[in-house]
Formats: structure tokens, C-alpha cells, sequence
């Protein structure tokens, strides 16, 4: 793999860079520091790969800002060997990111040109999460549950019942929701039948699509 110091030095920067803009966990800006995000997007992008930018991916999706990785990342509050589901994998950069935190990786795509190029990116670069699913994202995968985490990397316009089923008790749900511009949204599962809301500002997503191709 082409990861060079040179690299490591511009992930260096890019992890103070979201410091300074607000991320405070140290395992997550370790996370940052550490996955090569260059080897994620196409060779064109690679020289504006560290800086705090969406990039094209194929199939009318985004890589998203590291930002937003990092943020939503920090929402979820990952703790080693905690079980999270992840709906998109896209490019694979969030899931690099919570398998350096450690946590078992559930992710699951909806555009098949994505899941078969992030399958085969996956096995060449050592990034193995524990399934890696082609299906619906608004159906979750029951059949894993219940997650410590689900983490939802499209603008969803609203939320869907199956993903709030499959939380612990204790559990937490990071999605962005709403149609041209997304609310970032925490929901945490507090009891059976309840869930704490709380928002944490704008963001811009590609919408979570429905059904697979």
C-alpha cells in the first residue's frame, strides 16, 4: 500500500485540524491519524485526500468530510468490542475508523457498484468487519441485534422504526435526518419502549436510499 510518512504527517495535521473544530476524543483523532483516507477515494483525489472535504465515490455517492466521520464517530461513543452497525459502508473510511476503535463492524450498503468494490477493497487492504451486508438500510440487519451502536451515514427523512428495535437498552442511534439539509440526531434507547432525542446541529448527506438495487 502506498502509505508514506508524508501521510501520516498530513493525518497528523488533519487530526489537529478537527481538534481544533471541536472533536475531544482521543481515540477517535487517533483513529483519524491512523487510516490512510487517500487509499479510500480514487487516485485523482489523492493529493486533497487530508483536507476536510466530500468526495466523489461512484454511484452518485460521497466519501464524507472527516469531520463528520469524526463527529458522528464521538456521537456514538465507541468502546472496544462494542457492536455497531453501520448503514452505508460507501467508500469503507467510517468502518476503517470504528475498527480502529476496536468495535465489531456490521455494515451493510444498498448500491451494489459500492458493496462490490468496497468487498474487494477490504480484503487488499486488511479492513475486515464482521459482515458486510448488500441490503436495506432502513431495515437494519435484525438478525445481528441488538447493537450497542447504529450509526447511519446518508440523510434519512425520517427514522426508521426497525433501526430504533435493534439498540440495547443503553444503546445509541447517530443518524441525520431531514430531506435537502440533515439535523444530526442522537437517539439513545433508555428503556424498552423509550428513547432520549437530542440534536446537534446541520450537516449535508446524499439521501438514504430505500430497497436494493
Amino acid at each position: 500500500m502506498n502509505n508514506t510518512s508524508k501521510h501520516q504527517g498530513l493525518r497528523n495535521r488533519l487530526a489537529a485540524e478537527l481538534a481544533e473544530k471541536g472533536i475531544e476524543q482521543e481515540a477517535v483523532l487517533k483513529a483519524i491519524k491512523t487510516v490512510p483516507r487517500h487509499l479510500f477515494l480514487d487516485s485523482s483525489f489523492e493529493s486533497h485526500a487530508y483536507q476536510n472535504k466530500a468526495f466523489p465515490i461512484g454511484a452518485d455517492q460521497t466519501i464524507s468530510h472527516p469531520y463528520t466521520v469524526a463527529f458522528q464517530t464521538e456521537l456514538l461513543g465507541v468502546s472496544p468490542g462494542d457492536k455497531i452497525l453501520e448503514i452505508g459502508t460507501g467508500s469503507g473510511y467510517q468502518t476503517a475508523v470504528l475498527l480502529v476503535l476496536k468495535a465489531q463492524v456490521y455494515t451493510l450498503e444498498r448500491q451494489l457498484e459500492l458493496f462490490k468494490k468496497t468487498q474487494s477493497f477490504f480484503k487488499k487492504t486488511g479492513y475486515f468487519p464482521k459482515k458486510h451486508v448488500f441490503g436495506d438500510g432502513y431495515l437494519g440487519l435484525p438478525e445481528h441485534a441488538p447493537y450497542d451502536g447504529i450509526v447511519v451515514t446518508a440523510g434519512a427523512p425520517f427514522v426508521p422504526k426497525p433501526l430504533l428495535e435493534q439498540l440495547k437498552i443503553g444503546g445509541r442511534l447517530v443518524i441525520p435526518l431531514g430531506d435537502s439539509e440533515q439535523e444530526m440526531t442522537l437517539y439513545t434507547r433508555t428503556a424498552a419502549h423509550s428513547f432520549e432525542r437530542k440534536t446537534y446541529g446541520s450537516f449535508k448527506f446524499v439521501p438514504l436510499l430505500e430497497k436494493k438495487n
